[in-house]
């Protein structure tokens, strides 16, 4: 990348410093993968780079017997159009550059900081790409599952820098074969491990002897990532030019387009000019949308400055109507903007959506199911019930992120809806909570999703919960649109008629055929199940939450309009309410489960140690279907009970985590000296929401060695 000695410097100051204090790295603040380190051995599982061409050469990452970790690596969510191309419009690439990469991200089974990095606003972006400056960044499988799970595509990145990288260059470019073989490597990888193509980053000076051979490593690469995995990408990088100079052209010319004519894309150096976007989307022709004019969040050189003013340089590509690919939105975490994260990411990203608008639409087929996860969290609940109390962090266990407003600008915003992850959730770590004031009068609605669903193929069976204050009243109202009848609104609530009472000028549409409330026993949580009727010649266009106060007295329709609730619109009343989950079905049941004799399980790698008055355990638990089944599951919770002589009956169950895959590592589990047997449960969870019956898990059982 551009002015790598100043991006370098930074990154070794990230490396040899702790994350809050100046100083030298100790032992427990090394990378897990940095040497020594043994990819063979089991252990907690982790994401690595390859950092050696003799390592990419010799295929060592895919062979199950030198790396223990592969299993725990492979994405485990699909795109929901596999093989779709890119849309025929200006796009948004984003290259993640944080903190070197490989931070919280690269343990596969998550982790136990509740502020680790993470995105949610994918409805914004098209590309991600993921980004460090070793020789073959493979992405974290967290950051595939959840790009994937709304409609993003991931790139890996391939780089050559510095001398070294010269001399990698050298070597691969050496001949046609040895381009095409390292090419087909790189294939293997993606496809192997579940993500989408390749940024190639080929920032070193090479004599024009190599450019031949380096063009036809750009050819085959994209040629085998197409047929291997279908709607695949390859990016250059505006780095080397095609005499074999490195000379940032910072846009699409005579210098740079051999490559851009072999792949899929150009990712254009930050240093542009004003101008720059229009000369290249004039050589582009009608490819003008497979150019991506870089901007450096960090601000370096960017045309804008970057930082807060990211959206100077949007508006200009917007109005030239070029993609764009944004670098380092980790700037906001690095730098730790104020007055938090969370705030300081949401008004950032506020920002773009200003300029480009919504990229993402989901839901758009079903079942669809959001607990408003973010991958991290101080607690986890599942079903109404708090599983556990640890912090964590995995991004795998995000689930379809709402597209809620920034309003932080707002000097007194009567209501702010937020994820919310400090109150007790229904599921997953977090939930949406609207607080502040509002008056009787009002009906406050925020667009959670932008949906794109058919309302004519049946009727369609609505799931949510809600935990709310006294006197305060939540609903969900979807929009719906239709070419001859234009649009309207279907309002998803219990007391129906304080909605209308209020709704001046408007009736909800009355495709609601029912709404049923179940309260939850000893909890706060309100369960709601809804139908709503076919609807000829429509389509659901978004899903919101709207919000109102109760009121008392009969109501009566025909004073809607008579003003009589008009003496307390000023007087606002405190209003607290949260959504927990919204699951959408065109079936009235939830999906079926396999029966528990359907399952395989096993446990291998076990390894026992001591540990004061305990004993400690690590294992590797596989499970697996021994016949098809229809069911698709998003993800696995894994709990363990320890029995003893006393407890064969009622043994306490403790939560350790989610897999994303077949497999889950148990490292240093602690055994009392009491305790006769271990039961390991793997809890199946279905794509809407439903998990699978405890009794009907599968179940590995471990009887402690004797010291």
């Amino acid at each position: 990348m551009p002015f790598t000695l100043r991006r370098f410097l930074r990154r070794l100051r990230t490396m040899i410093s702790s994350s809050d204090n100046e100083g030298p790295v100790s032992e427990d603040d090394r990378r897990p993968w940095e040497p020594p380190f043994d990819a063979s051995k089991p252990a907690p599982p982790i994401s690595y780079p390859i950092t050696e061409l003799a390592a990419l050469a010799s295929r060592s990452y895919l062979s199950d017997a030198s790396n223990f970790h592969l299993p725990f690596n492979r994405a485990s969510t699909p795109l929901p159009s596999p093989g779709a191309p890119l849309p025929p419009r200006r796009r948004v690439l984003v290259c993640h550059d944080m903190q070197g990469g490989y931070r919280d991200d690269a343990a596969p089974q998550g982790g136990a900081n509740p502020d680790a990095y993470a995105l949610w606003h994918w409805h914004l972006m098209d590309i991600f790409v993921y980004f460090s400056h070793y020789l073959v960044t493979l992405p974290p499988p967290c950051w595939t599952n959840t790009a994937h799970l709304h409609g993003v595509k991931v790139l890996g990145t391939f780089i050559a820098e510095w001398d070294k990288g010269a001399e990698i260059c050298r070597e691969m470019f050496a001949t046609q074969d040895s381009a095409q073989m390292y090419a087909e490597r790189l294939q293997e990888l993606a496809a192997t491990l579940g993500f989408d193509g390749w940024l190639i980053n080929i920032e070193v000076k090479l004599d024009i002897q190599f450019i031949d051979n380096l063009k036809e490593f750009v050819n085959h690469l994209t040629d085998r990532m197409h047929a291997a995995v279908p709607g695949s990408l390859v990016i250059w990088y505006d780095a080397v030019t095609v005499n074999g100079h490195l000379n940032w052209q910072n846009k699409l010319n005579e210098y740079n387009k051999p490559f851009f004519d072999l792949c899929d894309g150009l990712f254009v150096n930050y240093t542009w000019k004003e101008n720059y976007p229009q000369d290249s989307a004039a050589v582009a022709g009608e490819r003008k949308y497979d150019v991506y004019m870089g901007i450096d969040v960090f601000g370096r050189n960017s045309y804008g400055g970057g930082q807060w003013n990211t959206n100077v340089a949007l508006d200009l590509l917007k109005k030239d109507d070029i993609s764009t690919a944004i670098f380092a939105p980790g700037w906001i975490y690095e730098t730790k903007q104020p007055p938090d994260f969370q705030s300081a990411q949401n008004r950032w990203w506020d920002l773009v959506e200003k300029s480009w608008g919504v990229l993402q639409s989901y839901p758009k087929r079903l079942p669809f199911y959001s607990d408003f996860d973010q991958g991290r969290g101080y607690q986890v609940s599942s079903e109404g019930l708090q599983v556990s109390r640890d912090p964590w962090n995995n991004i795998s266990c995000q689930s379809f992120q709402p597209m809620l407003k920034y309003t932080g600008d707002e000097v007194h915003p009567p209501l702010i809806t937020s994820i919310n992850f400090k109150d007790g959730q229904y599921s997953g770590g977090g939930c949406v909570t609207v607080k502040g004031g509002l008056n009787q009068n009002t009906i406050f609605s925020e667009q959670l999703f932008e949906a794109s669903i058919s309302m004519e193929d049946g009727p369609l069976h609505l799931f949510y919960s809600v935990k709310a204050d006294t006197n305060c009243v939540v609903g969900l109202s979807l929009d719906l649109s239709s070419r001859n009848k234009g649009n309207t609104s279907v309002l998803i609530a219990e007391n129906i008629a304080t909605f209308h009472r209020k709704k001046k000028n408007h009736i909800y549409s009355t495709y609601v055929q029912s709404v049923k409330a179940r309260a939850l026993d000893n909890q706060n949580w309100v369960l709601y199940q809804a139908t709503v009727q076919s609807c000829a010649s429509y389509t659901m266009t978004g899903i919101n939450i709207v919000c109102t106060l109760g009121t008392s007295g009969n109501i009566n329709p025909e004073t809607e309009e008579d003003g009589s609730l008009e003496a307390d619109a000023n007087i606002l009343s405190a209003y607290q309410a949260s959504l927990g989950h919204i699951s959408i079905q065109d079936i009235d049941e939830t999906m079926p489960f396999p029966p528990l004799e359907s399952w395989e399980i096993e446990g291998e790698h076990i390894s026992w140690s001591n540990s004061n008055a305990s004993k400690l355990v690590s294992l590797k638990i596989s499970w697996k279907l021994k016949t098809s089944h229809p069911a698709t599951f998003t993800k696995y919770n894994i709990y363990v009970e320890k029995l003893t002589t006393d407890s064969i009956a009622k043994a306490s169950r403790s939560f350790m985590g989610v897999a994303s895959v077949e497999a889950f590592y148990v490292s240093d589990l602690q055994v009392p000296d009491e305790v006769t047997i271990l039961k390991f449960i793997v809890q199946a969870c279905g794509c809407d929401g439903s998990n699978q019956e405890l009794e009907e898990c599968p179940k590995f059982f471990l009887v402690p060695v004797v010291a």
